[in-house]
């Protein structure tokens, strides 16, 4: 509000999200059960609009005895079949909600071959967006940032560049320090030159792109003087990249599980625990046989969204794997991931001895061929195999295409050839890796 500077007085957006957050400071220390009761409360409202809106949902609720309105118990709803990416694949637009509340905001559509390599699309709406800031900056108040520091990003999807503030999350609610931006494709050599000119407080980017800043750090006697903390995503985040950035930086890395799918899965508290965000999900993690499965012990990540009503992901595979964990001391009543088994991508070299991070984002390829699965093998420095698990076999005209495409997205014109294949299985570490290097 003008004229009013302190007590400030924020916009409806900025007032909305402090009353979230508001809420959120109280709800992260309820009990476990006082948390599920909450949790079904609010899925009881998305199964009774999917019921209504959906027929997949219709008929897979019916086969439980669903009934609108009635009291769902969490056996009940563990009843449901479990929808994997192939169903969602599969299905695509039909378990979209065409009459959405129009107070969820604008519906808009993503897509993403996450850590299994096969393309989905799903739609989101302003109020699912409105989470995931929530969220964004309960981490930034967990890790109890100084928000006039700078921040650091280097990522894929991105344009280099600078703007005043943090991001959504943070602009409507709070003044911040400058945000510098670059795309994480660039050479390793001139990321580190980057943050040295800019020396941030705080830096985000992926965990084996991080590996890669910091390893070459050592080998140059880098320092960044002014490095508060690290922040990772997107892959598991290994304890030799921890312990390589506090020697060499003296810092320690805050990790986020995420999904584009669902938003936040869970973010780590200061004694490192991974906290369920379940305000916004319902997580399980199961064994083979279906069966919840007990702290210490490794299982599949099925995930259920309480605020999606345009296309609500109920008991969703997610194709990772993640340990379930105990209690953590910090108090805290959300459920703590001990462990998250995911996949860790490599470094795309380069024959003239340059590495950049190998994004190639399925809106570049998946239009050219019915593709289900793809996978990036680097054999060589200059060879590049591309392994395909598609509908049907593929035409001379779309191989070319697909090499082409590649050629330019790799940034290198790599001597690229495809390897049609029935299946691609998972790695020994229970993930799917997009990209593989051969390379030592």
């Amino acid at each position: 509000m003008p004229n009013c500077a302190w007590p400030a007085i924020p916009s409806d957006v900025g007032a909305q999200a402090l009353a979230l957050q508001f809420q959120l400071e109280r709800s992260q220390w309820m009990s476990p059960d006082e948390i599920r009761v909450a949790q079904l409360r609010q899925l009881q409202l998305v199964l009774d609009e999917a019921f209504r809106t959906i027929s997949h949902w219709a008929d897979a609720l019916k086969q439980i005895d669903f009934q609108p309105g009635n009291r769902l118990s969490f056996e009940q709803f563990t009843a449901l079949p479990v929808l994997t990416r192939t169903d969602l694949q599969r299905l695509s637009n039909s378990l979209l909600n065409q009459n959405v509340a129009a107070l969820h905001g604008k519906v808009s559509q993503a897509s993403t071959s996450g850590s299994t390599g096969t393309p989905v699309t799903f739609y989101q709406t302003e109020l699912t967006g409105h989470f995931w800031r929530a969220l964004t900056l309960r981490e930034h108040f967990w890790q109890h940032r100084d928000f006039m520091g700078s921040l650091a990003a280097i990522r894929s999807n991105v344009e280099s560049g600078q703007a005043a503030n943090w991001g959504l999350s943070t602009a409507s609610v709070i003044a911040t320090g400058p945000v510098f931006v670059m795309n994480i494709r660039a050479d390793i050599g001139d990321q580190l030159n980057w943050l040295v000119e800019n020396n941030p407080d705080y830096l985000i980017t992926h965990p084996s792109n991080l590996n890669a800043l910091v390893k070459l750090a050592m080998q140059r006697g880098t320092a960044l003087p002014n490095l508060k903390q690290l922040r990772t995503f997107g892959e598991v985040l290994t304890k030799e990249t921890r312990q390589l950035c506090r020697s060499v930086w003296g810092s320690e890395i805050a990790d986020v599980y995420s999904s584009e799918e669902a938003g936040y899965i869970a973010l780590q508290c200061d004694h490192g625990a991974y906290h369920i965000q379940s305000e916004n999900l319902l997580v399980e993690i199961v064994d083979d046989a279906g069966q919840p499965t007990k702290p210490g012990e490794t299982g599949r990540v099925l995930i259920t969204t309480l605020h999606n009503f345009a296309m609500p992901l109920i008991r969703y595979d997610i194709g990772d794997y993640a340990r379930s964990g105990n209690d953590c001391p910090c108090g805290r009543g959300l459920p703590v991931i001990e462990r998250i088994m995911g996949r860790q991508r490599n470094m795309l070299k380069l024959p003239d001895g340059t590495a950049h991070w190998p994004s190639f984002p399925e809106d570049r390829w998946v239009g050219i061929a019915p593709i289900q699965q793809l996978q990036v093998i680097q054999r060589r420095l200059d060879e590049v195999v591309l392994k395909i698990k598609a509908e049907r076999a593929l035409t001379r005209e779309e191989m070319l295409r697909l090499i082409e495409t590649f050629k330019a997205t790799l940034g290198f014109p790599h001597n690229i050839s495809i390897d049609q294949v029935a299946s691609i299985p998972r790695g020994k570490n229970a993930k799917f890796e997009d990209f593989i290097s051969e390379l030592l």
